[in-house]
């Protein structure tokens, strides 16, 4: 009997701590279980391939056992994780691609606040403008960090919000509200349905929501690491980043300690990474097998500093890299990063090294501020007269999903930048020998070397509209562009 497609989440009830789906092909993927409340147990699974299955849990296979037919993807399926499934390191290790090797780029907003804060209606407003603009992940804190935060244990009145844990106020993770993550359920659903893939933080160790001493950095390392495994269980069957290490140094015991359950509870191989605070070298844990990425933090007073993505680059073993939080657009003043500094900071960022993505945020989104005037917020971090309804329209984050339009569907696995082939801007060269670059008020792109296609399409950023075609005469004839604006220009095979 068919009962799902592939890369769409089933779920079954479960008596064994973990679960085992066998291919007919004799592919095999174990899955944990999670606990659902009272008695109940479940395990979801994402069948990759389509055929015969046959699930069975208990000891050495000898418990419940069953079996269901899994269909191909719909010829029209829009989804593009149910179409080429998950996200998965390159080859190279310095991008991310999707399970049949369609070249992937992390285009993500931040709304760490959004598990605890929003509503099913609010996720679903959001969600839509975010998919529409371009983007394709949301950086989330999973749970409410802050150990002093109070407030009513309701997500319509100002300063409330939903507890995950009744213990995390004393810096521990056993007594869960199950309920909590029921509803974080439907949330999270309604961002995966809209082609956002959750980027799930367990307990932030930097500044939390309110700066009001976080747990990250006290809740037992095994603690935080059965946590870990259970955000795999209820959420690892479908899209998901691990960000194991939040705002950090990296070197707390409890990244650690989560990256390697996450490494090993994990059958999809889905990203496993860190997220930095700005003021700290980002290479902690370079060498482990759990780590797939390295995100910097270049703070919040405006600046551009791709540098620090650059720096990460050269750190060996290879890891993917990005600035995994730029300044909040109309943070602490109104005008901050504002408009194209977010279309400027993202592409810089590109060509740095940030191959696996970008990143953008907006003041009063991230707390997810419920209205323009409510209290009890860090005045630093807020978008003056702005609530998250308000901070979604920010102009910025329209450049930055533009990003990811223009470059979807391009040959971006492991590209790398490039300060050899052309003088002009900055520049990521493609795997296959292509040139991408980006001037932020354009002119012409001399070029200097002969393997660099000829045609070229030249782009705004900034709409994406194409503003040129052509084919230059020899290899060392330039990209012509009369400049006064920002250009990106793409010379790539069979383009």
């Amino acid at each position: 009997m068919s009962i799902s497609s592939v890369w769409q989440e089933i779920e079954l009830p479960a008596a064994a701590d973990w679960v085992e789906f066998e291919h007919e092909s004799g592919v095999v993927l174990r899955r944990p279980t999670f606990w659902d409340g009272g008695d109940t147990y479940r395990v979801r699974f994402a069948p990759p391939q389509a055929g015969r299955w046959r699930w069975t849990h208990g000891a050495e296979g000898a418990g419940e056992s069953g079996e269901f037919e899994v269909r191909p993807a719909d010829s029209d399926e829009a989804n593009p994780f149910y179409r080429h499934g998950f996200w998965r390191m390159s080859p190279g290790g310095r991008s991310l691609v999707h399970a049949d090797g369609t070249p992937a780029l992390l285009v993500a907003d931040t709304a760490w606040a959004l598990p605890w804060r929003a509503t099913p209606d609010q996720v679903r407003e959001y969600a839509a403008d975010r998919q529409a603009k371009g983007f394709n992940a949301v950086l989330l804190m999973t749970v409410q960090p802050d150990m002093r935060a109070v407030g009513p244990r309701d997500r319509t009145q100002d300063e409330g919000f939903a507890v995950g844990f009744e213990d995390l106020a004393d810096g521990h993770l056993n007594q869960m509200n199950v309920e909590y993550f029921q509803y974080l359920d439907v949330l999270l659903d309604t961002l995966v349905e809209h082609g956002l893939v959750p980027v799930l933080q367990p307990v932030f160790q930097g500044f939390g929501w309110k700066g009001l001493d976080v747990a990250g950095t006290v809740v037992p390392p095994s603690e935080y690491a059965a946590y870990c495994r259970y955000l795999v269980a209820r959420y690892g069957a479908r899209p998901a980043v691990y960000l194991v290490g939040g705002d950090g140094s990296g070197h707390e015991p409890q990244t650690a300690a989560g990256g390697a359950e996450v490494h090993a509870a994990d059958c999809y191989g889905q990203p496993t990474g860190i997220h930095y605070r700005p003021h700290i070298r980002a290479n902690a844990h370079q060498d482990a097998d759990w780590l797939d990425f390295q995100w910097c933090q270049t703070g919040h007073t405006g600046e551009h500093v791709p540098e620090r993505v650059a720096d990460m680059w050269r750190n060996e073993p290879v890891k993917a890299v990005a600035n995994g939080e730029p300044t909040y657009e109309h943070t602490g003043r109104t005008g901050m990063a504002e408009g194209w500094w977010q279309g400027h900071e993202a592409w810089s960022n590109l060509c740095a090294g940030g191959t696996m993505g970008v990143v953008y945020g907006a003041g009063s989104l991230w707390q997810w501020r419920l209205h323009a005037e409510e209290p009890g917020h860090s005045e630093f971090f807020l978008a003056p007269g702005a609530g998250w309804r308000e901070a979604i329209d920010f102009e910025g984050s329209t450049y930055v999903g533009m990003l990811g339009k223009i470059l979807d569907g391009l040959p971006t696995t492991d590209m790398a930048p490039d300060w050899t082939r052309t003088i002009s801007g900055r520049a990521l060269s493609t795997a296959e020998g292509g040139l991408i670059v980006y001037r932020e008020d354009g002119g012409p792109v001399m070029v200097f070397d002969d393997t660099v296609p000829l045609s070229y399409t030249i782009v705004d950023p900034r709409d994406g509209s194409v503003v040129a075609t052509g084919k230059r005469d020899t290899p060392t004839s330039p990209i012509p562009d009369e400049g006064g604006a920002p250009r990106v220009y793409l010379c790539l095979p069979d383009l």
